[in-house]
């Protein structure tokens, strides 16, 4: 099992606006049934961490580019990351390989 963290760097003072696009565009993958459940966080502001940043995770089974063949994007998304892409100037992937206890 994987966690899969999208990091969003955000335009000063703009990172609630996009969080609320971020979660519109997780929740499109998770109705389309391509990912899991989403969490979309923040940090800065009123919690530590780095200022304007926004955090959209999920859990995976495998590693799945949504570019891969035959994957079909949610044609809801294309507008809300053009809007949300307003408020970000930089976003990366983090990828980490859960362990459980047996």
């Amino acid at each position: 099992m994987y966690l899969i963290r999208r990091v969003f760097t955000c335009k000063p003072r703009t990172a609630r606006r996009a969080a609320e696009l971020i979660t519109k565009i997780g929740k499109a993958y998770e109705n389309a049934g391509q990912r899991s459940s989403i969490r979309v966080y923040t940090s800065g502001g009123t919690v530590p961490g780095p200022a304007d940043t926004v955090y959209m995770d999920w859990q995976a089974e495998v590693i799945d580019s949504p570019l891969r063949e035959g994957n079909a994007i949610p044609e809801d998304i294309r507008p809300l990351w053009q809007q949300a892409l307003e408020f970000v100037e930089d976003t990366y992937i983090e990828f980490y390989e859960m362990y459980e206890t047996r």
